[in-house]
């Protein structure tokens, strides 16, 4: 019997646009790359080889210097070693929001808590960069309109697996969170949709505050019942 490991795996290491990206624009498809789905195959089978079901988080879409180089949501490759005990060959930098999540996980019970109860994905599970630069997808009007079909079929793939429907916590509070409230407007895939800060920008603008945000989190990921 398939477990939720090899459903994500599967998941991961098929992505596929359909559709030609803007002018400028390159995707980061980094599950191809050998290495990274060595470490994903690790990490994967380490916390989700059940069926247990998970709440579901969804951010924007990976950025070049976390998911963008070890192929996790908000994990660099200094906590993927540190915390999650998966050695690799990643040069050691450190990414702000994997820090705040990771810190967030410690303040929640660990790793292996959080992950026994949720999954982390994004509405755009597939990465993109503009001249280099990390590209949110609705920050390229054309590559917004174009994305939705693809955001719609990952999500209800992902759904597929028997994560729960009642809540889904979207990582960050603007943007993603407008989109996101529209597709399940029409698709009714949750019941509500809940907000929690972006840790890009917690880390970037309210460092101080660092720890009244990883209770908002707390707060918020304990409401749901598992």
């Amino acid at each position: 019997m398939k477990t939720l490991a090899d459903n994500i795996l599967d998941f991961l290491f098929h992505l596929q646009l359909p559709f030609k990206l803007p002018k400028n624009v390159d995707v980061m498809d980094v599950h191809k790359d050998l290495k990274i789905q060595d470490v994903c195959v690790t990490f994967y089978k380490k916390f989700y080889s059940d069926n247990d079901p998970r709440h579901l988080m969804l951010g924007i879409n990976p950025g070049r210097f976390g998911g963008g180089v070890t192929g996790i949501p908000f994990t660099d490759p200094v906590r993927l070693e540190k915390v999650c005990g998966i050695k690799n060959e990643f040069a050691k930098k450190q990414e702000l929001s994997s820090v705040f999540i990771y810190s967030m996980m410690e303040a929640y019970g660990g790793a292996e808590k959080f992950y026994g109860q949720f999954y982390i994905s994004a509405i755009s599970p597939l990465g993109f960069t503009k001249d280099g630069k990390n590209l949110n997808y609705y920050d390229d009007k054309i590559l917004k309109q174009l994305i939705e079909p693809f955001v719609i079929d990952c999500i209800n793939r992902q759904l597929s697996w028997g994560l729960y429907s009642d809540v889904c916590f979207c990582i960050g509070e603007g943007e993603n969170l407008k989109y996101l409230q529209q597709l399940n407007n029409e698709y009714k895939w949750f019941k509500v949709v809940k907000a929690v800060t972006h840790p890009r920008f917690i880390m970037q603008y309210k460092l101080k505050q660092k720890d009244s945000y990883i209770q908002q989190y707390i707060h918020a990921l304990s409401s749901v019942q598992h």
